[in-house]
């Protein structure tokens, strides 16, 4: 009977993972096939003439390489900053007693139930008035103010997770609070910080609805706001928009391979609360 159950686990489990793969297989060779393969009926699985023309189309015409500089600008210098801040406002709510604190998470909370389509046109005149407009710090801005609560949120999970006897010992050994949490918290978190990181850096580098609103210069335009334009009234370039998908997921490849480690330690933590 077991053998059975267990046959029945790989079997869903194979299944569901094949489910999950097809999307990102379909992609892949959709980028490879030439243009007149990808509408081709019956449907090719794997194309006749493997091609990189969508590839080269990308970077000789819509200058696809501007764009990847810029979502890894936006999106690396925004997650640090969000992160930054979450560890030191994460720590302050955790470890410090102070009349509102209990108004500031509520606050932090009340952000996240909120459609971000009600604050588009208050933070869209902002913005102008601000010269902030087709600037990329200005996107990175809205992202940080965007991403901050529920960072913050995050992290103070993470740090009542830490017992506050390990800073006591540190302080009575002559450290500093300020020592003691960078030298004896601090790497103690290190998986949740980055946790919460990859989460800022994976919810810049796919967000397409603010940038789309406040980018509009092609020097400026994001990755996202790049892919949008090959949908146009009549048609969507679909070789392109298949070889871009591939390209823009390569970076977050890259980043969950380095640090992958940590984000399963710190995931595990966040999600297992004693």
């Amino acid at each position: 009977m077991r053998r059975v159950a267990t046959a029945a686990k790989v079997v869903v489990l194979a299944a569901w993972l094949l489910i999950t793969l097809f999307p990102l297989y379909w992609i892949v060779i959709t980028s490879l096939k030439p243009k007149p393969e990808i509408f081709s009926m019956p449907l090719k699985y794997w194309p006749g003439t493997v091609t990189f023309e969508h590839y080269a189309e990308l970077f000789e015409f819509a200058d696809f390489g501007t764009y990847l500089l810029n979502s890894l600008m936006v999106s690396l210098v925004a997650a640090g900053v969000v992160t930054v801040i979450g560890v030191l406002g994460g720590y302050t709510l955790a470890r410090f007693s102070f009349p509102g604190r209990g108004t500031v998470m509520m606050a932090y909370l009340v952000t996240q139930m909120l459609p971000l389509f009600i604050a588009l046109a208050p933070l869209y005149l902002l913005m102008s008035d601000l010269d902030l407009l087709n600037r990329l710090a200005g996107l990175m801005l809205v992202y940080v103010a965007m991403l901050v609560p529920f960072s913050t949120i995050i992290m103070r999970g993470f740090y009542e997770r830490v017992p506050v006897a390990l800073e006591e010992a540190a302080q009575v050994d002559g450290a500093s609070r300020l020592e003691a949490m960078v030298r004896v918290v601090i790497p103690v978190m290190l998986p949740g910080i980055a946790a919460t990181f990859i989460f800022a850096f994976v919810q810049c580098w796919n967000e397409l609805f603010l940038a789309i609103t406040f980018i509009d210069s092609e020097d400026a335009k994001t990755i996202p706001v790049a892919m949008n334009s090959f949908i146009t009234q009549y048609d969507i370039d679909w070789g392109s928009m298949a070889a871009a998908t591939v390209v823009s997921v390569v970076p977050t490849l890259v980043l969950f391979a380095a640090i992958r480690r940590y984000i399963v330690e710190g995931l595990t933590a966040g999600a297992v609360k004693g």
